[in-house]
């Protein structure tokens, strides 16, 4: 029978640590077939969310793959697993009071579920990196597609494995006709609306 571990219980809680640092601790979960621009933005934002102060960290879906996550592969199984060592990854840095942004694929509906889950109401935002598919294989900046047209990449998302899209995320971003800056715009507005950043003096952006 497995047996389950006793978590200690410690004086410092995440809204200590939060306190310390001034801010609201959060995971943006971005999520989006490959090439749509999900690191690209997300990075974006990282530096608009430092340039205003803020404690944050970005965790890339192809960095993790290469240390936590390097035992996977893609079948269907491996890709939840991937997910869920990523979500208590990013669980760890939202209770040390981070503001963590997600760069995965996450393809699947209900391992985005189970990543938000984790965390405490308000505190999980899925933004939705959208392109249709034919912009993102035209973009193809790692040529994963044309390998994949070529069945050189079994279960490619997109191609022979389904991508999931949302239903009903907490930010969508058009990633084909709108431009990183005005996405990363999208981003501190919802941020704002959802009381993880305070507004600027001032009006608001159009």
């Amino acid at each position: 029978m497995k047996r389950e571990p006793l978590c200690p219980a410690f004086d410092l809680d995440k809204a200590a640590r939060a306190g310390l640092l001034g801010q609201r601790p959060a995971v943006l979960w971005f999520t989006g077939l490959s090439g749509s621009g999900k690191s690209t933005i997300a990075n974006a934002a990282c530096n608009e969310l430092h340039a205003r102060g803020k404690h944050t960290y970005l965790l890339d879906g192809d960095i993790v793959r290469t240390g936590l996550c390097r035992d996977l592969g893609f079948s269907a199984a491996q890709r939840v697993e991937n997910i869920r060592r990523a979500a208590e990854v990013a669980r760890l840095m939202v209770d040390a009071g981070l503001v963590t942004l997600t760069a995965f694929i996450s393809p699947f509906r209900s391992e985005r579920e189970m990543a938000r889950r984790l965390f405490a109401p308000g505190e999980f935002l899925e933004v939705f990196v959208d392109v249709p598919l034919a912009v993102a294989e035209q973009r193809d900046p790692k040529g994963l597609y044309r390998k994949a047209r070529r069945a050189e990449l079994p279960d490619f998302t997109g191609i022979d494995s389904p991508y999931e899209a949302p239903a009903s995320p907490d930010l969508r971003l058009d990633a084909a006709g709108r431009s990183v800056a005005f996405n990363v715009g999208r981003i501190i507005d919802a941020m704002e609306v959802a009381g993880l950043l305070s507004p600027p003096d001032g009006p608001r952006r159009p």
